[in-house]
């Protein structure tokens, strides 16, 4: 019980740590974060009052015990551009960042696992000495660079794929799990999450080879040999069992890293998720938006790393023997 709470209590001071790091950050950026609301129309007393609205008028330390008070209820403020709650606008999108990364990373481990297996059973010949380098060939490839090939060709040239979005023009839907499983959203998807997990299957892959290439210098697996096993059974029910664990819960790391690391994908695809929404935030200025959206990814990476912690901790007795 020690450890998961020192892990808590370790979670909470980095959150704290980002929030207050992204509170001074935007308050030091050039231009004025009223920008969406000013133009040639609008007068000082009118500027003045909207400073005095979004508490602009405050001293720096009183806006930030404002911001942490604020923070600790659920209220990430206001947003400039979009004149309502940030928590409101984060949860219209964060939903599709989610579908994007869970969809991609499960089709990235899955390959990524058995083909690494594959690959560790097969060491030394033709087919490692062809695969570790295009493994490596994709995951060195930038994912923007990727992304606008596969829209060029399966978008532009074949037309097989929607060029951008999550939903057709003029789509209506009763509610938005319909939406999310409709072949308009599902057709939409499978570009971005294709390019994504490209991108991310050289990570499980790779380290479910290194991992297996340990196991199977295992008395167990010889044993399995001679006892004539298939080699589809010695590889998957025995050795590719007892080398999941570090996968596992690279998965779980990978939650939070592919989230926020969306952002490229989300722009070349225009698919509307929190990566996009942050771009779009720094870019006009609103910062209230703009924090909220880093907010929102450092708490799922930092959540999704403590998990992966504490299930290591807990299916791996010899860090449990370790950290007492």
């Amino acid at each position: 019980m020690a450890y998961f709470l020192k892990r808590f209590a370790h979670m909470i001071f980095v959150l704290w740590a980002v929030a207050t790091i992204l509170f001074f950050m935007f308050r030091t950026m050039p231009g004025t974060p009223l920008a969406a609301f000013l133009d040639n129309t609008t007068t000082l007393e009118q500027q003045e009052a909207l400073i005095r609205q979004f508490g602009l008028d405050k001293s720096l330390g009183e806006q930030y015990w404002l911001f942490l008070t604020n923070l600790m209820q659920g209220d990430l403020g206001q947003s400039f551009f979009f004149k309502k709650p940030v928590v409101e606008v984060v949860m219209e999108v964060f939903p599709n960042s989610v579908i994007l990364t869970l969809s991609s990373l499960i089709v990235a481990y899955i390959f990524g696992i058995v083909a690494g297996a594959y690959l560790a059973w097969r060491r030394g010949s033709w087919v490692e000495g062809v695969g570790i380098p295009l493994v490596l060939t994709t995951r060195a490839a930038p994912e923007f660079w990727l992304g606008m090939v596969l829209l060029a060709y399966f978008s532009f040239h074949l037309g097989w794929f929607p060029s951008g979005g999550a939903n057709s023009s003029g789509s209506n839907w009763d509610s938005n799990w319909q939406r999310v499983t409709s072949l308009d959203y599902l057709s939409h998807l499978a570009l971005p999450a294709i390019t994504l997990a490209i991108y991310l299957q050289g990570l499980p892959l790779l380290l479910m080879r290194s991992n297996m290439l340990n196991v199977l210098q295992e008395e167990f697996i010889t044993m399995a040999q001679m006892k004539g096993l298939s080699t589809w059974t010695i590889v998957m029910r025995h050795a590719a069992r007892n080398a999941l664990l570090p996968v596992a819960t690279a998965f779980a790391l990978g939650i939070g890293g592919a989230v926020g690391g969306n952002v490229v994908v989300e722009t070349v695809f225009s698919w509307p998720g929190i990566g996009r929404l942050l771009v779009n935030a720094v870019a006009a200025s609103d910062y209230p938006l703009a924090q909220g959206a880093f907010l929102m990814i450092t708490a799922v990476l930092v959540v999704m790393n403590f998990i992966a912690d504490v299930t290591y901790h807990l299916l791996d007795p010899r860090v449990r023997v370790a950290t007492r």
